[in-house]
């Protein structure tokens, strides 16, 4: 018995059951870093973690938590917010970092993946192992753009003496039976002598450009990726973008039991001889 719920099979039972299954597959994915500001670093992915064969006991309640994406900065000398950790049981992936602002003179936050640093060759932050890369640095005074976030895939780009700081790689996943791309890095905020904006990656938010009145953007949600960068000081165009919420996501095989129970209101899928299962807030799951 099933009902199609905006693309997504809710299912009150499974008819073909062999068992309590002893381990799952998972992805999880923290919250992205905010952008910073004045030139700034785009914030960094929420780091990424996946595997296949986690152990899980039967009869108690794992823990989901779901990552909120980091706020961006309004302020010439602060960072953006870090994004938050998000959890499946034992699996822990950090908050991305956020993006560093000129006037703050620091490199950007280290995260899940790294916060990019703003103009003048400020550094980006750095990653954490196996779960993201380092935010990029921020240009020499010929170029005037930050450095682009840090992603799960590559670390943000330093646009150096031309170009400007797109943000690092995402990762491609098919745990839900189909190719998503999670935790890209935000674009780098660019000065009015450049024509071209930072790019970010996977849903990651893009950089500002005052001259061509292109505003920073905030990362979609539950990807994961980091905020674009503002491109000025003050006014509108010093808002940098929201990191986007993390996601946690986890698979086995379709022919064993279904769980005893859940909450937070997961998403329910069969694909690919699995049963699937997507938190986008908090929750837990018993098997």
């Amino acid at each position: 018995m099933s009902a199609n719920l905006g693309g997504y099979i809710s299912a009150t039972f499974n008819p073909l059951t062999s068992g309590v299954t002893a381990t799952v597959e998972y992805l999880v994915v923290a919250g992205g870093g905010g952008g910073g500001t004045y030139w700034g670093g785009g914030g960094g992915a929420g780091g990424l973690l996946t595997a296949a064969g986690l152990a899980v006991a039967s009869g108690t309640a794992l823990t989901v938590t779901v990552g909120a994406g980091g706020a961006g900065t309004t302020s010439s000398s602060a960072r953006g917010s870090n994004g938050s950790n998000s959890v499946f049981s034992s699996i822990t992936s950090a908050g991305g970092g956020g993006g560093s602002s000129y006037d703050l003179g620091a490199i950007g936050a280290t995260g899940g993946s790294g916060g990019g640093g703003p103009i003048y060759s400020q550094l980006g932050g750095p990653g954490t192992a196996g779960q993201g890369f380092a935010g990029g640095t921020g240009s020499s005074s010929s170029n005037y753009s930050g450095g682009g976030g840090g992603g799960s895939g590559s670390v943000g780009v330093s646009p150096g003496a031309a170009g400007v700081g797109n943000g690092g790689a995402g990762t491609c996943s098919t745990i839900t039976g189909q190719r998503v791309f999670y935790a890209g890095g935000g674009g780098g905020g660019v000065n009015s002598i450049y024509l071209l904006n930072g790019l970010g990656s996977a849903g990651g938010g893009n950089g500002g450009l005052s001259t061509s009145n292109i505003l920073a953007t905030s990362a979609t949600a539950n990807t994961g990726s980091g905020g674009g960068a503002g491109s000025a000081q003050t006014g509108t165009y010093a808002f940098a973008g929201n990191g986007g919420s993390g996601i946690v996501i986890i698979r086995y095989p379709a022919n064993c039991a279904a769980p005893t129970s859940t909450t937070g209101n997961p998403q329910i899928n069969y694909a690919d001889g699995y049963q699937i299962y997507t938190w986008t807030s908090n929750g837990t799951i018993t098997f």
